[in-house]
């Protein structure tokens, strides 16, 4: 049974993880720019000039943050922040949108359009001071998490409805083709957020489902989590022991009758998993 965890209501809720270090959880509201998180009880955040989506830690007080425009890193003892590398800024027309670090210590991100144009989109891994495109022509990328022996990573385009797997090598590169792991679409799913536990089950977020549903490393659907919003959109692991399920949902996209008959679109919540994740990697900058 899943509780709201937090009731502030995202516009676009997604980027949701729980920092370690901190024993505390973030997420994003991307269509209002800010990052936001629960201190003592009470809601916080912080605003940026561009639409903001994800973040990966960088030791216990600092975040790499996914912008419109660049990535960010952001002081959270002091509010300091800085530019570390340019993320299609020349391209007003996209903005960052699912994101994750990887076990190597990279940080991976995609970019999307903000109309969500066909194949506008890419994806991108910062590591050790370099950005490089992955992978390009994708209209949502989504579903960005890694095996738990950093072996491979999966990805998805939620416009095309699909999830694929690519083996990285030792330094968290892709080593190949990509190749399909998952295809909700063909269930009239929308593969959105994701993230593998501890023993390798895949989570993924289906927006427009109100669920996060789990596969196993095969893709063989196992259960899923029903949580009080349509539009589900990113899930993490988290608390002390990191057997909560955390889920951001969304607002966007919902008419008047959708959002009285859910009118908790927006929140984020949580869930018991009855399984564990794993913390979020550091992210080597």
């Amino acid at each position: 049974m899943s509780s709201v965890f937090d009731p502030t209501l995202c516009e676009l809720g997604e980027g949701v993880f729980w920092h370690p270090e901190r024993e505390q959880l973030f997420w994003f509201d991307i269509l209002n720019r800010r990052l936001m998180t629960r201190v003592d009880g009470a809601t916080r955040e912080w605003r940026f000039p561009g639409m903001v989506s994800a973040a990966g830690r960088t030791g216990r007080d600092g975040l790499l943050i996914a912008s419109e425009s660049c990535l960010w890193h952001l002081d959270l003892a002091s509010g300091d922040r800085a530019v570390v590398a340019p993320l299609e800024g020349d391209n007003p027309g996209t903005r960052s949108n699912d994101g994750r670090a990887d076990r190597q210590g990279g940080f991976w991100i995609g970019t999307m359009g903000k109309r969500a144009e066909r194949e506008a989109g890419a994806i991108y891994r910062y590591h050790r001071g370099e950005l490089r495109q992955l992978f390009g022509k994708l209209t949502i990328p989504n579903a960005i998490c890694f095996s738990p022996d950093g072996g491979h990573a999966h990805f998805a385009d939620t416009a095309r409805g699909k999830v694929w797997r690519v083996a990285l090598d030792a330094q968290g590169w892709p080593v190949g083709d990509p190749v399909l792991f998952l295809d909700p679409g063909a269930e009239g799913l929308n593969p959105d957020g994701a993230v593998i536990d501890s023993e390798g089950t895949f989570w993924n977020a289906q927006w427009g489902a109100g669920r996060v549903a789990a596969y196993d490393p095969r893709g063989r659907f196992l259960r899923a989590i029903r949580f009080g919003a349509p539009h589900t959109s990113c899930p993490a692991f988290g608390g002390p022991d990191l057997a909560t399920l955390f889920c951001t949902t969304a607002r966007e996209g919902l008419g008047p009758d959708d959002l009285a008959a859910h009118p908790l679109s927006g929140a984020t919540f949580s869930a018991p998993a009855g399984v564990r994740g794993l913390p979020e990697p550091e992210v080597i900058l």
